[in-house]
């Protein structure tokens, strides 16, 4: 089933499927990267195209590019993938950040789009590819050793995770050979 997902950017249609799947997710403790109520979805998705063009971006933030994961015309899950790193970047983010949707979840959807992913991101020259992780978080853990993720021995696992207790690992997926 993985072998059929896309990753694409998120169409003018797809307000009613986001905000679902910003609901699931939420209630999961993940976001989908939805934007914030008060932002009108065609002015949601200009701004979308213009963090990937790296366009008018506030200080902090780099180019990236938020895409669907698509199977069939259904929407699966998301990728968040920033063309560079910042300083905070590399504590807890990484490269890349990826959600499946609960009910899609256990299907190898989640390798497929960090796999689509650190793709992109070669395509433009990037890698190694730093990916970050709770420490708890079992099935992340599974993605990103399947997709070649090495862990970063030297970063201290006793970092928090944002606001949770988790500690952080990080993981380099080294270019291609």
């Amino acid at each position: 089933m993985s072998d059929d997902l896309v990753l694409r950017a998120p169409l003018p249609s797809d307000e009613p499927v986001a905000r679902a799947a910003q609901a699931a997710l939420t209630a999961d403790g993940f976001d989908f990267g939805l934007r914030p109520d008060d932002e009108p979805w065609l002015a949601y998705l200009d701004r979308l195209d213009r963090e990937h063009r790296g366009d008018g971006l506030p200080p902090g933030r780099v180019a990236s590019t938020f895409l669907y994961a698509d199977v069939g015309g259904r929407v699966v899950g998301r990728a968040s993938i920033r063309h560079t790193l910042t300083d905070t970047l590399c504590v807890e983010g990484g490269h890349v950040g990826y959600a499946v949707l609960p009910e899609e979840r256990r299907r190898g959807y989640a390798t497929a789009i960090l796999r689509r992913s650190v793709a992109f991101l070669r395509a433009r020259g990037v890698g190694p590819v730093l990916v970050t992780c709770r420490e708890d978080n079992a099935g992340s853990l599974e993605v990103i050793r399947r997709c070649g993720g090495v862990l970063d021995a030297g970063w201290p696992s006793s970092r928090p995770y944002g606001d949770r207790v988790a500690p952080t690992l990080r993981f380099w997926i080294p270019p291609a050979p």
